[in-house]
């Protein structure tokens, strides 16, 4: 059976220290862990508010009892961990991955996850909802959760108000939050 693990003075590694990332970091501080981070930008005042420390991916991953994982999806970081990476990882580590499914290499993962090496916390699927018979819903140290940490009654408040804003700004003919594609 999957127990809880102390977290108290243990060690948080967060890929990727921008907005979801760093206030993760501020909670784990509450729970008097210490926290790496790896970031492209250098984060000073994530530094100084939490202690943290930024290193670089293979420290990360070798000295992180939980890794949080906060980065964006892209050509460069599809697949940012496979095999290799889990390896490195402590025995026993959480690997959670809250922020895109492809970041991790799904066969690698089933992998780790099937050989006991490390413990996986997802909230994010390849396919959603996870099929029935994925190998994810039978491991024992595998948490599955349905990705809907958004859906809490003020982000729909504030979906619902920039929608009418920006219905009313095109409608004046001054669109708002305009998006622009990848080629312009």
């Amino acid at each position: 059976t999957l127990r809880g693990a102390d977290v108290h003075g243990r060690t948080l590694g967060i890929l990727g220290a921008g907005r979801i990332g760093q206030a993760t970091g501020h909670r784990a501080v509450g729970f008097s862990m210490e926290v790496l981070y790896m970031s492209r930008q250098r984060r000073l005042l994530f530094e100084h508010t939490t202690m943290a420390r930024r290193v670089d991916f293979r420290t990360l991953l070798r000295e992180s009892d939980f890794l949080s994982i906060h980065v964006p999806l892209s050509k460069e970081t599809r697949h940012l961990i496979g095999a290799k990476e889990l390896a490195l990882m402590k025995p026993g580590a959480i690997l959670i991955n809250t922020a895109r499914a492809p970041l991790v290499d799904q066969t690698a993962l089933v992998d780790a996850v099937q050989s006991g090496g490390i413990i996986a916390a997802l909230d994010v699927f390849y396919r959603e909802p996870l099929p029935a018979d994925h190998p994810f819903t039978r491991a024992r140290n595998v948490v599955l959760t349905p990705h809907l940490g958004y859906g809490v009654i003020e982000v729909y408040r504030e979906y619902y108000k920039h929608s009418v804003e920006n219905a009313l700004a095109f409608l004046d003919g001054k669109p708002i939050r305009v998006l622009q594609s990848a080629g312009h």
